[in-house]
């Protein structure tokens, strides 16, 4: 038995068509992997003595992350809210990609996503991050400041569009 776990904080139950298709694609392409490492592992096990076989250890681990996820998916997908039409206006809203100029003159584009398929490396930023709370509704030229443990950042929105 896994060791206990506390239950994540409740997330947002928002999503785009592009995340959640990719969210399905992923739980069908984890049925497949599954059944492979299935078949790895009674080949595993049929080798004798479980206790010293790494590969039947390694082939449990796996199965297990594998099943954690599918279960993941399974409840988190029927729950989720796809949404396929966003307020095309001059305000940020769920789907937007914003242009931020930081205090340094660096700026960044990000979109505003949800929890599910945030993205840091993408630019797809969670609507439940704390600059994307600080960012909804706002407008071109709005600064915004936000504080991370400790530590105060301010920008300036110098784009907003949708696509």
């Amino acid at each position: 038995m896994g060791r206990w776990r506390p239950p994540p904080p409740k997330s947002s139950p928002y999503i785009t068509a592009e995340g959640h298709a990719a969210l399905h694609s992923e739980l069908k392409d984890l049925w497949g992997k599954r059944s492979d490492v299935v078949s790895a592992l009674s080949a595993a096990a049929a080798e004798g003595d479980r206790s010293e076989n790494a590969e039947y250890i390694y082939r449990k681990k796996e199965l297990a992350g594998i099943d954690r996820r599918i279960r993941y998916l399974q409840k988190r997908l029927p729950n989720l809210t796809v949404v396929t039409e966003t307020a095309r206006t001059d305000r940020i809203f769920f789907g937007a990609w914003v242009t931020l100029e930081d205090t340094d003159g660096d700026s960044a584009e990000y979109r505003i996503v949800g929890p599910d398929e945030a993205n840091r490396h993408a630019g797809y930023l969670s609507m439940d991050a704390p600059l994307a709370k600080a960012l909804m509704k706002r407008t071109i030229d709005d600064e915004v400041t936000i504080r991370i443990d400790g530590d105060e950042r301010h920008y300036v929105v110098l784009d907003i569009r949708y696509s």
